[in-house]
């Protein structure tokens, strides 16, 4: 009897969503929860906001370098089990970074860790398009992308404000406590896989699968929307903690790291995502997302620290949008090698992380605020620029256009605007 993938309404569904966003939240807690704290660990450890930074870019460049290894090891031994080993792997290093006796200890162990937390998000999307019926991928990607924003938020949400009060070590440690209580979770609610089986694959089966995937100028046009979205995103939270805590405004950091809790708009767009795509199409809404994106970083330079939260607010939502939406969209259209096609996108994400995140420190300690946000906006700007050069449109305008050619044409087109 065939087996298409698992429904909304069985068990195993709610099982793998559960467990997907436990894994999320442990996950990106750990990648993220310096950033929660990075004035202080400046101020602790005598360093400048860029070399700060570095302990949130080697981690995501850890991720970057490691989620194609993964990838192939999810091949020889299943994605779940990989998923697995990553998890626990991480979470055992996440209490060693909070023990890490200076900085040059820190950024090797958050180089290290980085590569375990690759595991999760090189595989969650690949996953749950193997277990999950196709016509539920996106919700459930957007489900899972969710739950990544409330670990991020989380990680952030917990150092920033204890790092105000007990130092960042002690912070940090907190999270990794709680990150392992989720691992918990993750490794209890997951069902045995029944969608894909280990394959043995070989070295020449990556390489293969990356080579076809670049071929591809959707899949190449996605990758780029992910290095400079994320990148773009990532020095937003980087540095705006610096200026909150400036002599602009002079908040304490208990009170600068709330900024964090701006994730929320993250989780709620995520989730409104997988609900806009079948109506609107996946291009009209990545297109949305990056707007929004760009519009709410010009508006973090209002001297109003509402207009600022508000941006913060607009930012997140839009930057979310477009990130739930080109991450499914990579997982669609890989109708071959889909772990290494998922796996390329990740490796774009997180070096923009990386990249970015770190570069723009620079921008702020030269220029100011001013410069990180025209940067910010640029990258958008290239962003959509490639968007619209390089993704398809929606077969349903082609159609409409076409409407002379005959209904067959017609029909043929209102059928697959959805999954565009």
């Amino acid at each position: 009897m065939s087996w298409d993938g698992h429904l909304p309404e069985s068990r195993e569904y709610r099982r793998i969503l559960a467990g997907l966003g436990a894994a999320g939240i442990a996950t990106f807690a750990q990648l993220y929860s310096p950033q929660g704290l990075l004035p202080t660990l400046a101020r602790g450890l005598g360093v400048a906001p860029a070399d700060a930074a570095l302990s949130v870019s080697v981690a995501t460049l850890g991720v970057a370098l490691a989620v194609l290894p993964w990838s192939w090891v999810a091949d020889r031994v299943g994605r779940l089990r990989a998923m697995q080993v990553a998890i626990v792997a991480s979470t055992a290093l996440g209490v060693l970074v909070a023990l890490a006796p200076n900085i040059e200890v820190l950024l090797a162990l958050r180089l290290v860790e980085g590569m375990a937390l690759g595991g999760l998000p090189a595989l969650a999307v690949t996953y749950l398009h193997d277990e999950v019926h196709a016509r539920h991928t996106a919700a459930a990607a957007a489900a899972y992308i969710s739950g990544t924003t409330i670990g991020g938020a989380a990680g952030r949400l917990v150092a920033g404000p204890l790092a105000g009060l007990v130092g960042w070590r002690p912070a940090l440690l907190t999270v990794a406590v709680v990150c392992a209580a989720a691992s918990a979770v993750f490794l209890r609610l997951m069902p045995r896989p029944r969608g894909y089986r280990p394959a043995g694959a070989t070295a020449r089966t990556v390489v293969d699968g990356m080579r076809t995937s670049l071929r591809d100028p959707a899949l190449v046009g996605l990758y780029l929307q992910g290095a400079l979205l994320m990148g773009g995103f990532v020095a937003v939270y980087n540095y705006l903690a610096f200026r909150l805590e400036g002599p602009e405004f002079a908040l304490p950091a208990t009170v600068g790291s709330l900024i964090f809790a701006a994730y929320a708009a993250g989780t709620a767009s995520s989730r409104l995502t997988g609900r806009l795509v079948p109506r609107l199409g996946r291009r009209r809404v990545l297109v949305g997302g990056t707007l929004t994106m760009a519009a709410g970083a010009a508006l973090t330079l209002a001297g109003s620290l509402a207009v600022v939260v508000l941006g913060l607010l607009v930012l997140t939502a839009g930057f979310f949008a477009a990130h739930a939406t080109a991450s499914a969209w990579v997982g669609a259209r890989a109708s071959t090698g889909r772990a290494q096609a998922t796996a390329l996108y990740n490796v774009a994400y997180y070096s923009g992380s990386a990249l970015v995140g770190w570069v723009l420190g620079y921008a702020w300690s030269d220029r100011g605020w001013g410069s990180v946000v025209a940067s910010v906006v640029a990258l958008a700007a290239v962003a959509l620029v490639v968007a619209l050069a390089t993704l398809p449109r929606p077969r349903s305008h082609r159609g409409a256009r076409q409407g002379v050619r005959g209904m067959r044409t017609r029909l043929g087109a209102f059928d697959g605007s959805a999954s565009e």
